[in-house]
């Protein structure tokens, strides 16, 4: 079983920037594809942001050239930093654990986009 424990999120002026952090409970966290999702109110979970054992990143394209994923294993955590944030930003952010058929979330962090 994997716990992960989002933090970072508030409130921020359009153009801000927001880092978000997600640790993980789990002895192997170097295994586990690592991701951030995001969901508005009234909209599906999105993929925001992915990062794999091998440090490929993949992103939304939304968020390209604004938004960075990172990880640092030997503290079980993965970083979303969000920079020139926009009002569309606004949203949940989820963490996501994944290896093989093993998928967790943690619990979300809100991030609210608005002057």
């Amino acid at each position: 079983q994997v716990q992960l424990v989002e933090s970072g999120g508030g409130l921020v002026q359009p153009g801000g920037s927001l880092r978000l952090s997600c640790v993980a409970s789990v002895l192997s966290f170097r295994i586990y594809n690592m991701g951030w999702y995001r969901q508005a109110p009234g909209k599906q979970r999105e993929l925001v942001a992915t990062i794999s054992t091998a440090l490929t990143t993949n992103y939304a394209d939304s968020v390209k050239g604004r938004f960075t994923i990172s990880r640092d294993n030997p503290k079980n955590t993965v970083y979303l930093q969000m920079n020139i944030l926009k009002p569309e930003d606004t949203a949940v952010y989820y963490c996501n654990a994944n290896f093989y058929d093993r998928i967790y979330w943690g619990q979300g962090t809100q991030v609210t986009v608005s002057s």
